[in-house]
């Protein structure tokens, strides 16, 4: 089932998509309130309403080797990050390529929203509190990443991470084909088998210190591929069994 977050003339609200039809929830966890609307009249927003974003860095071996580290010493537990909450970006909305940046990049993710609270699970039960998944980018100023004491400037800027374009609430993550795509050109193209900690073990990893509550938002971490965007640029990240996510480049 497609679960979206969109607006119309009248606010913002849930709903559950069935062809060319969106089936009104009464929240992002509700029921089906009886009303139907046109996909067509309404404007997708970003499908979480999170209290975190909270992302794994370098999750996929071929991607740690082309940002200079060595592929064959993997890491012993997952490396995180956080993304600001002023980072949210819904499907179609633009990036914009900030001044004080000269080296802006594209990296295609799978993101879990997460639909109930977990807290200290294990990896056999962390699944259990997945709302769905979507896709995501994680947009990184590169230079500023590398040269900033920390990580804010160079992950957290605004509109530094779009998602959507909905929530996919019956998919198996454990194998799945996760590409970006750069003006139609093929950039990445990595499956999540290939995660060097699976989502589960991912979920319960954070569970442990960190408690996600419904709505938070978890990205993967990308695969090889990674590179520059410029202004004019139309990024894609398509998804198995999920769909696709598009952002323009645009000038501030």
């Amino acid at each position: 089932m497609l679960r979206v977050h969109y607006k119309t003339y009248d606010g913002t609200h849930w709903g559950e998509l069935e062809g060319g039809d969106v089936h009104v929830l009464t929240s992002m966890l509700g029921r089906r309130t009886g009303e139907v609307v046109p996909l067509s009249d309404v404007s997708l927003l970003p499908p979480a309403e999170p209290r975190t974003i909270i992302c794994v860095g370098k999750n996929y071996a071929k991607h740690i080797a082309e940002m200079g580290g060595d592929a064959q010493s993997l890491p012993s537990e997952p490396g995180l990050f956080l993304k600001s909450l002023g980072t949210l970006a819904g499907p179609g909305d633009a990036i914009v390529y900030p001044r004080w940046t000269e080296n802006l990049h594209y990296e295609g993710e799978l993101a879990v929203v997460i639909g109930r609270e977990l807290k200290k699970a294990s990896p056999e039960d962390a699944l259990d509190a997945v709302l769905g998944y979507t896709c995501a980018i994680d947009v990184t100023a590169r230079d500023k990443q590398r040269s900033d004491l920390q990580w804010a400037r160079g992950k957290s800027a605004d509109r530094f991470c779009p998602l959507g374009p909905w929530l996919e609430t019956d998919l198996d993550p454990t194998s799945v084909q996760v590409q970006t795509y750069v003006n139609g050109e093929l950039r990445q193209d990595g499956n999540t088998e290939d995660l060097i900690f699976p989502v589960a073990d991912i979920l319960s990893y954070i569970s442990q210190f960190l408690t996600l509550v419904p709505g938070d938002v978890v990205l993967t971490g990308t695969p090889d591929g990674v590179g520059p965007m410029h202004v004019g640029d139309e990024i894609e990240v398509r998804i198995e069994g999920i769909g696709s996510l598009t952002a323009p480049v645009v000038a501030p």
